[in-house]
């Protein structure tokens, strides 16, 4: 498994399990800012590989 299908699925299970935190806690409560830090910490990877990827396609 290639590091970007890894990290696709990270984002994956994260996005499910911020959707899970949301139901049972307040949105603005310090559980979801944490699932959703770690979702957005997951995206800036996921970006900056694709970013790899594209330079190195040039």
């Amino acid at each position: 498994m290639s590091e970007l299908d890894k990290i696709v699925n990270q984002i994956a299970e994260l996005r499910a399990s911020t959707i899970q935190v949301q139901e049972n806690f307040s949105s603005a409560g310090p559980e979801t800012v944490a699932a959703c830090h770690e979702l957005h910490t997951a995206l800036d990877r996921y970006q900056g590989i694709l970013m790899r990827i594209k330079k190195e396609n040039l």
